[in-house]
């Protein structure tokens, strides 16, 4: 990395990675990554990065994983009995849409966008269905068990629990076969690729949470992230009616890659269950992580409601939701 200006990227909340920008004149963009936690295994790296390699390799669009001078993906370096794992990656083209204010390439139809991310997921999705790993990544039980939860989640929210693994359990007896079960990217969303607003190109990037789930999981993921665009809307009929478009141009990008059967898409409101699941355990395990006593905040306790009393869709169509406080609930004690 010699000539490389290279500098920290502020880390967010429960982000388990030090990173750094690398610029160069004349170079393409560069970016370091340094894992420090003992939470994941070389293996799990490697894992990781061989499967990023394998996307891009076979026309993926996603952020290529470079070569040490060793010729290796992954580089162990051991300090003070303390290992570190170092990766170096081709930076993504373009920007956020945050950085851009939200607003999509001007002069085209926002639609093209949804389209746009249904499609790059299909085709990630579409490749995985002819993966074999060399280094093979977790499974979704793996971590999400019913021990697990019991270890994690505080003895006073006892129904969570209960409801948690009720959902488990379904998932348990969920077909697993090769067009509905692989590795999938597991955080899909907005803040982990990148827009040429030139082109209207993503690039994924941060595969650290890839394991082997359904598919479904990550459309469900695609789904919450649509009720952004419409959340302050206050007539649940228009909110609904959006989410349908939304989620059906999605839907066509995808199908445009891959394939999908009516009836793992009958599914979708359990995924979005699973979506919520998901986002109370890594909320619980970043309090842990911090040595931070568990408590609920609104957005924490909203979620808990949705699974506790079997609110559907997070909320978003049900009497629980507020268009002033979107996602919202009193805060609980713990």
């Amino acid at each position: 990395m010699e000539g490389y200006q290279i500098r920290l990227i502020n880390a967010h909340e429960g982000g388990r990675n030090v990173a750094y920008n690398c610029d160069k004149a004349d170079s393409e963009a560069k970016i370091i990554r340094i894992a420090f936690l003992s939470d994941r295994s070389r293996e799990d790296i490697l894992g990781e990065v061989e499967y990023i390699r394998y996307l891009y390799e076979h026309g993926g669009s996603v952020s290529n994983v470079v070569n040490s001078q060793k010729g290796n993906l992954l580089e162990t370096i051991t300090l003070n009995n303390h290992t570190f794992f170092v990766c170096l990656f081709e930076k993504a083209k373009g920007g956020m849409l945050v950085e851009n204010n939200y607003q999509y390439r001007e002069g085209v139809p926002i639609t093209e966008y949804y389209y746009n991310c249904g499609k790059v997921l299909g085709k990630m999705h579409q490749l995985s269905k002819g993966y074999t790993p060399v280094h093979s990544r977790y499974d979704f039980f793996d971590k999400y068990n019913a021990d697990y939860i019991d270890k994690l989640i505080p003895d006073s929210l006892s129904l969570l629990k209960e409801k948690l693994v009720d959902l488990l359990t379904t998932l348990e007896g969920m077909d697993r076969n090769h067009e509905s079960f692989g590795m999938v990217h597991f955080d899909y969303c907005d803040g982990n690729y990148m827009i040429d607003f030139n082109t209207g190109q993503i690039t994924v990037f941060d595969f650290d949470n890839s394991c082997f789930c359904w598919y479904m999981y990550d459309l469900a993921n695609l789904w919450t992230l649509g009720v952004g665009w419409i959340q302050f809307e206050q007539d649940t009929d228009k909110r609904k009616q959006f989410m349908d478009d939304y989620f059906k141009t999605v839907l066509d990008g995808y199908r445009s890659e891959t394939r999908i059967e009516d009836s793992m898409l009958d599914t979708l409101p359990l995924f979005i269950q699973v979506t919520l699941m998901e986002n109370i355990v890594d909320a619980f395990e970043v309090m842990r992580n911090n040595g931070e006593d568990p408590e609920c905040d609104e957005e924490l306790s909203y979620r808990i409601k949705c699974l506790e009393d079997d609110i559907p869709y997070v909320g978003f169509f049900h009497e629980i939701y507020s268009c002033d406080e979107p996602f919202e609930y009193e805060e609980r004690d713990i």
